[in-house]
């Protein structure tokens, strides 16, 4: 099997209730100046909810949005997409979203809201992979949308609980684009693992765009086929919808090049059509290397975060702790049964720890309590430790 790709299967049939969502997408676009909504000023935005392309179209604001965001809308439903949140923000112009103090000025009360908005587990900005590439005489890269990409791929490790589509530079091909995203990832290690980029360019006839629209649907389209909890699948491997063929052909030979270099590559399959060959975040981490791995991370932080938001309000003594291990080791246990998690080498499925050990009573005094857990996702080379801290920030 190339690399890139961590099939796992499973049989379970259970009914999961009170799961955290893991398909939930949001698009953010952007409002020139010319086309702010009444009452909107710089950095204002609108959110709009939709379960389909219609309710898209019908909304009065549909108009004022770019031809980019609607057809990333248009291809998120045509692939398989379910629920999403159409945001758009409005700007001067797009000098606004290509330097990091200027963006963060612009995005600053779109961003305090965004991390309320708990649901949410993935996110696309259509328009980043459309700003200017220079490439020097000298073969250095300047991409303007690096800032919008390191704004959100840093928005998702500290919600730790969402992902980031990524585009390919519309001009960056070969080479040049193996080096813009080694340099990109060396400027962003910390948050490497929350994003992934895909490349090329689609084409729908005449109609040439980037493919996150169509990935995000795809994203969604894989974990829903897979019940209960299909977030462990690697989304790869499967046709895409709306599109007839890739703007740069690409071959099955030529993907590993590419997936080597953390870039998904798209491929024309002569007997299949145009799929996703490639499912590997921007970390050169083997523990989060694929896609599916960091996701499943994901899910499992949040949902164990949601589950024990209770226990900041509880006396923090051996009793709590006792009760907590439990409680957590009970969700565990659905997600093993689910399939996401697999065997340590030493044998374990899981390990929870929640004592006085990690417990002391400085620690406590300060409001906290600690969880310590150990497991190791689909994909991933080895356990992972995750320390779970409850209480007051």
């Amino acid at each position: 099997m190339p690399s890139g790709i961590v099939v796992q299967h499973n049989h379970v049939s259970a009914e999961f209730y009170g799961v955290v969502r893991s398909d939930i997408t949001a698009i953010v676009g952007f409002f020139d100046a010319r086309n702010w909504p009444d009452g909107k000023d710089k950095g204002g935005f609108i959110q709009i909810r939709v379960k389909n392309l219609f309710s898209f179209e019908q909304d009065s604001h549909y108009q004022i949005f770019d031809n980019v965001t609607k057809n990333a809308v248009r291809k998120f439903f045509q692939n398989g997409g379910i629920e999403l949140e159409v945001f758009g923000i409005c700007i001067e112009n797009t000098t606004d979203l290509i330097t990091p103090l200027a963006l963060e000025d612009t995005l600053i009360d779109f961003w305090d809201y965004l991390r309320n908005e708990e649901d949410i587990a993935l996110i696309y900005v259509p328009i980043a992979a459309y700003l200017p590439t220079e490439i020097t005489k000298k073969g250095r890269i300047f991409a303007d949308c690096e800032a919008l990409y390191s704004f959100f791929l840093r928005h998702c490790f500290e919600m730790n609980n969402r992902f980031l589509i990524m585009d390919a530079p519309q001009r960056l091909h070969d080479d040049l684009l193996i080096d813009w995203v080694q340099q990109f990832r060396d400027r962003n290690l910390d948050y490497a693992s929350y994003g992934a980029v895909y490349y090329p360019w689609l084409c729908s006839g005449e109609d040439v765009f980037p493919p996150g629209g169509v990935i995000a649907g795809m994203f969604v389209r894989v974990e829903k086929s897979h019940p209960p909890l299909g977030i462990q699948w690697p989304p790869a491997n499967v046709v895409l919808q709306g599109v007839t063929h890739l703007d740069i052909e690409l071959f099955w030979d030529e993907s590993q090049y590419y997936i080597e270099n953390s870039i998904n590559p798209i491929i024309l399959q002569k007997s299949k059509g145009v799929m996703v060959f490639g499912a590997r975040t921007l970390s050169q981490d083997p523990i989060v290397r694929f896609i599916n791995s960091r996701r499943i991370l994901n899910l499992i932080m949040e949902q164990i975060r949601r589950d024990s938001e209770w226990a900041v309000f509880e006396v923090n003594n051996p009793h709590l702790w006792s009760v907590l291990s439990r409680d957590i080791k009970y969700r565990l246990n659905t997600f093993w049964e689910a399939g996401l998690l697999t065997m340590s080498n030493n044998g374990l499925k899981y390990q929870v720890l929640c004592s006085q050990a990690n417990n002391p009573q400085e620690s406590r005094d300060q409001g906290y309590v600690n969880v310590g857990i150990r497991l190791q996702p689909v994909g991933s080379t080895e356990q992972i430790q995750i320390d779970l801290n409850l209480g007051a920030r």
